[in-house]
């Protein structure tokens, strides 16, 4: 595995973190399962966890902990590959996402109530600190309300957090730029992948002025970057992505990803080729697939050590960039 500072907080973090959403989220999920996979991933130098209380309201964070607990002597044993740092969310109290610029401040992160859930968060990890507490949706409108700004500075001063984050809305990367250049928060959380690479327009290049840590989630868009999916895949209608792949979406995600196939070289899955591409990009810090079992985080940590993609691969890649913008089905 190899690391990456991350932005002004100087931490060493593994380039491919853990994505804990499909843990608690999505179906087809086992804790036992789950935990070993945590497990696995530690032993094999992962160090940067993300996860949300909106994650099965809490679940996610509670394995995090018992597997933070069960870690507890290694990881204070000092070196990149032994701390592991924790990044959670704080839910937006609407419980609607993505953000929108008519929700006010006190819609969705009213400052009591973003400390109100970083307490909750505490207690489910089992920890006195948070490394990372992001806002899981932003606008930026909500700097013009002072009250943002005091908040997140009382966080960092409390004691209770180490550094602050936004996670911004699907496909609306330039919604944070101007979050980044008030130089009040320590990192963004952006999607960022073969489709969708234009947080390399504005975002990227605000965050490495101001030294912001750069997270990139969703890197195989949601499933389809994976290869796996056919135009006859179903979910349960519990499950979040029945309600993403509608039919329009499905339809074109299976179309897009079917165009990179021919591009693969012999002996690359197209979950590798999709990591490999993140990391030809220093903007990035780290990627965060969701992964819950051991096979798979087997696989997707190892694209770690086979490096960037190759210059020609990567650039037969970057035309197939998908420009798309949020609909009622985005969420």
């Amino acid at each position: 595995m190899r690391y990456r500072r991350f932005g002004r907080t100087g931490w060493n973090v593994s380039e491919i973190g853990y994505g804990m959403w499909g843990m608690a989220g999505w179906t087809g999920s086992d804790d036992k399962e789950s935990l070993d996979s945590l497990q696995r991933a530690i032993d094999l130098g992962c160090n940067f966890f993300d996860t949300a209380w909106a994650y099965g309201d809490g679940r996610s964070e509670e394995l995090l902990g018992k597997t933070l607990h069960a870690n507890k002597h290694n990881s204070a044993a000092g070196g990149p590959d032994k701390k592991l740092y924790v990044a959670t969310k704080v839910p937006p109290k609407n419980r609607r996402w993505p953000a929108r610029p008519d929700f006010s401040l006190d819609d969705s992160y009213p400052p009591d109530y973003i400390f109100e859930y970083v307490d909750k968060s505490l207690k489910n990890l089992g920890v006195e600190t948070l490394d990372l507490i992001q806002l899981h949706t932003w606008e930026d409108v909500w700097l013009d309300d002072e009250r943002i700004s005091h908040a997140l500075e009382k966080l960092r001063n409390s004691g209770k957090v180490r550094a602050v984050g936004l996670s911004l809305n699907r496909w609306e990367p330039a919604n944070g730029i101007r979050a980044v250049h008030t130089g009040r928060i320590d990192a963004v959380q952006v999607i960022y992948n073969i489709f969708d690479q234009n947080p390399e327009d504005e975002l990227f290049p605000a965050c490495r002025e101001k030294d912001v840590a750069v997270i990139a989630r969703v890197p195989f868009d949601e499933g389809s970057l994976t290869g796996t999916l056919t135009l006859n895949s179903t979910w349960p209608k519990s499950d979040w992505r029945s309600t993403y792949f509608v039919p329009e979406n499905l339809k074109a995600s299976v179309e897009r990803a079917d165009a990179l196939k021919p591009l693969l070289p012999e002996g690359m899955a197209m979950p590798e080729m999709a990591l490999r591409f993140i990391l030809n990009n220093s903007d990035v810090h780290t990627t965060i697939p969701g992964m819950r079992k051991r096979k798979n985080v087997e696989s997707n940590l190892a694209a770690s050590d086979k490096g960037p993609l190759p210059a020609d691969l990567h650039a037969q890649l970057r035309p197939h960039r998908w420009v798309r913008t949020p609909t009622k089905w985005s969420q």
